[in-house]
């Protein structure tokens, strides 16, 4: 195409919130907007939120929503926003999230006979159920959206095993697969990093470090990690989780009430990017037994800096990695996580291998994903005309 190509990425969250699903949509805005005109159609969430962007944003209300980080979207109610959305003229849509803005998106994409394309981040049925506490109203809730996504032209799933579970909740066809990257690159000059970090956090260069980036919640398995370390309670180490959310006082009282309070740093959470960098590097291991996330960025980031992920059997989240091959699983009980990082430092043959693993098959960069999806868009374009050319000449030949 000779125009640059007018795309509408369609999310139900966005900053200050800061989550996998944000930090996908913005790396593809920036990205994008390199070569094509970028729209991002969002929440306008309460509170101040200074951050500037590269690309051009359009906000909906939105209501807060109590005890929850999140906002509910009000799309409808906001003539502003669906007055910009009419007027985009834009030549596909991409939603990531399948609520009000996302159902919007499909909607303009139907009225205007333009492609829509979704990404499959999260397990929704999961949260439906923790939410609700009820089968009915989660298959219910589960319905609905599968009702959005089955009306997209492809859906895309971040990992295998999210492509099953979207197809369980009933997509019509099983997803396609794109994966996630990450805007990290290998830092350069290591040794001054490292000793940063140590400077910074006040630890010892031999001591072993573990590490939890993410959002301080519940969900994430953030106290099964604290209580696994208690078993190791004799090894030299500093575990950090760098993040904020609305499980860091509970974190933070855990922690101080625990037997290894003095092995535990709590940063908040991190925007500098270097610094995290620095902090990844910095790590011996990345512990991620989160049930809950799809595939998160974060172990893509570790693997940037050549640090090794630890999950739990079972998880979403590890169906990218094959155990002691480019990342470890453990069982899904607390002790055997800690006998698993255990066995792990007792072998450092193993570990070099995984961790060279992890790079050679994990760290995939933002740039690398958004040109293999921008060759989607052009071809989910292409599909839509010819199906839009076969259906008028079918009109025609019935005509005659």
């Amino acid at each position: 195409m000779s125009e640059r190509l007018k795309i509408g990425l369609f999310i139900d969250t966005f900053f200050p919130m800061v989550d996998g699903v944000v930090m996908v949509v913005d790396n593809y805005a920036k990205r994008l907007s390199k070569f094509c005109d970028v729209t991002v159609f969002t929440i306008k969430p309460h509170g101040d939120c200074v951050r500037k962007f590269d690309y051009k944003v359009v906000q909906c209300k939105s209501s807060k929503l109590f005890n929850v980080d999140y906002e509910v979207p009000m799309p409808r109610f906001d003539s502003n926003f669906k007055k910009t959305l009419k007027n985009s003229n834009l030549d596909i849509v991409h939603i990531h999230s399948p609520f009000g803005v996302g159902a919007m998106g499909v909607r303009y994409a139907k009225k205007h006979n333009i492609p829509v394309v979704a990404t499959l981040h999260s397990q929704y049925k999961r949260d439906f159920y923790r939410s609700t506490k009820s089968k009915i109203l989660t298959n219910i809730l589960t319905y609905n959206i599968m009702s959005v996504f089955n009306k997209c032209d492809k859906c895309y799933a971040v990992n295998d095993r999210i492509a099953e579970i979207f197809y369980g909740y009933g997509a019509k066809h099983m997803p396609l697969v794109q994966r996630n990257g990450t805007d990290m690159l290998p830092v350069e000059n290591k040794e001054e990093a490292i000793k940063m970090v140590n400077e910074k956090y006040q630890i010892d260069e031999n001591t072993t470090v573990f590490l939890f980036v993410g959002r301080i919640n519940a969900l994430k398995n953030i106290f099964f990690i604290l209580n696994a370390l208690e078993k190791l309670k004799h090894k030299d180490f500093k575990m950090i989780y760098v993040g904020d959310g609305q499980d860091f006082d509970e974190l933070k009282k855990r922690v101080s009430k625990s037997t290894i309070a003095d092995k535990v740093i709590l940063t908040g959470k991190i925007m500098d990017r270097q610094l995290l960098e620095a902090i990844y590097l910095r790590a011996k291991l990345f512990l991620f037994p989160s049930n809950y996330d799809a595939s998160s960025l974060v172990q893509i980031e570790a693997a940037s800096q050549g640090t090794p992920t630890v999950f739990i059997q079972g998880s979403a989240t590890s169906a990218t990695v094959t155990d002691n091959v480019n990342g470890f699983i453990a069982q899904p009980t607390e002790e055997k996580f800690a006998e698993k990082i255990d066995e792990i430092l007792d072998d450092e043959q193993l570990y070099k291998k995984v961790q060279e693993g992890a790079v050679r098959d994990l760290y995939v960069t933002w740039d690398d994903c958004v040109k293999e999806m921008y060759g989607k868009y052009l071809q989910a374009i292409e599909d839509k005309k010819l199906k839009l050319n076969n259906r008028l000449n079918k009109k025609d030949k019935k005509k005659k």
